[in-house]
């Protein structure tokens, strides 16, 4: 059947004139035929739709002009398909405008080329969808760009139906106020975004007409801000491999800078070791041994790194827990008790009981008068034993190096004589 369809591609070669359209028609041919198939049963590229006038979000009763483009290297015929949603529309041209807009008109607009070949119809990709929403209320709020980058500006335009002579306008996201104008004014700029921008805004306007205040409020739209490289997740395939005892480790990641965009590198890891160099596709693959993996996703010309989690696979052990750090208390090294000299041994006394004898403070030079009496009239060896109860030893204990604060011994106020 191959050679059979190439031959047919070879046989109308002299029938045409142009060289560009022998090409094109074994272009047509070997895209239906199984020469190729890997090749789709539609053409190999995707219609562009585009909008020439109006925006996004308009008032009931606006235009909008959409256009859509087959991006077809050979002067070929083209008709268009015209689709909301699931409905195909009955237009086909390449321009589809939407006069006097109603509420009902809203919706996800879509386009599609298909032209008559020698084999039959050949069918574009679908376009990507343009939303368009049509407002019936007295405000409306446009946010520009969508998404808008981290780092990037984000404008929001507060509108209002008719000439209004407007004398306030008040920004909010998601029902807090954010900023707010007088005048005529109507554009906020939000700078050096970061992803708590991101939220549903809505604006209210207000003005003054014979001493009565007017004030209109817009419905909420959503206004996104995005990373422009994200963190990456890693997914680890092992059924859809077609090798044995291989699989795929999957780098996934959202790069949202516009055509023409710098290069993304993509490397892969087991338990923190690379797996080969670098690479520009965001898959590779491995055996299927046990560990951890992981993926990191650089754009060098931006100076861009995201780390994706780890991911475990097969018998993975605990991963290791790092002992907490800690500073070794420095060691204590006790110092020698100081030397106190110890009194002779003396010869056991007899005990004498002692009378307990309450003295006044006048009466303090009676009393010494009269123990000095009575001393004089004991016998030598009690005299001698009072004497040396009266008169302690001092006794000079030396300075302990070291620090003895926080000790059992420590003195305080309680312990002073």
């Amino acid at each position: 059947m191959e050679v059979v369809v190439f031959l047919l591609a070879l046989s109308t070669l002299p029938q045409l004139a142009e060289p560009q359209d022998a090409l094109k028609s074994i272009f047509d041919l070997l895209i239906e035929s199984s020469l190729f198939p890997e090749a789709p049963l539609g053409a190999p590229f995707r219609a562009v739709l585009e909008m020439v006038s109006g925006h996004s979000r308009i008032f009931s009763g606006d235009d909008v002009k959409l256009k859509c483009n087959i991006p077809d290297p050979y002067p070929s015929t083209w008709r268009y398909l015209w689709f909301k949603g699931s409905e195909e529309l009955q237009q086909h041209g390449n321009e589809l405008i939407i006069w006097r807009a109603r509420i009902i008109d809203s919706g996800k607009f879509y386009c599609q080329g298909v032209r008559d070949t020698a084999v039959g119809q050949l069918h574009t990709n679908q376009s990507l969808p343009v939303e368009i929403v049509v407002d019936g209320g007295w405000a409306l709020t446009r946010v520009t760009p969508q998404p808008a980058l981290v780092g990037h500006t984000l404008e929001v335009t507060c509108l209002v139906r008719g000439n209004r002579p407007h004398t306030e306008v008040i920004l909010y996201r998601d029902g807090v106020e954010v900023m707010r104008k007088r005048g005529k004014d109507l554009q906020f700029i939000l700078s050096n975004l970061t992803t708590e921008d991101q939220g549903m805004y809505s604006c209210r306007a207000s003005w003054d007409v014979r001493g009565l205040t007017h004030s209109v409020m817009s419905v909420e739209t959503l206004g996104r801000v995005v990373e422009i490289l994200t963190k990456p997740v890693l997914e680890i395939d092992v059924n859809n491999n077609q090798i044995p005892n291989r699989m795929k480790l999957i780098c996934h990641h959202e790069y949202n800078l516009p055509a023409p965009a710098p290069p993304v590198h993509f490397y892969f890891y087991k338990n923190d070791n690379l797996l080969g160099p670098a690479t520009s596709e965001n898959r590779l693959s491995v055996n299927q041994k046990p560990g951890l993996y992981s993926c990191k996703v650089r754009v060098p010309e931006l100076n861009l790194v995201r780390w994706s989690e780890h991911k475990g696979f097969g018998q993975v052990p605990g991963p290791r827990v790092q002992k907490p750090s800690f500073t070794a208390p420095r060691p204590w090294t006790p110092q020698p008790p100081a030397l106190i000299p110890i009194p002779p041994t003396r010869a056991p006394l007899q005990k004498v009981p002692v009378t307990p004898v309450l003295v006044h403070p006048r009466d303090v030079a009676t009393q010494r008068s009269v123990e000095h009496t009575e001393a004089s009239t004991l016998p030598p060896e009690v005299q001698s034993l009072n004497q040396t109860t009266a008169a302690p030893q001092t006794i000079n204990i030396p300075e302990a190096s070291g620090d003895m604060s926080g000790e059992s011994g420590d003195f305080t106020d309680d312990d002073s004589p």
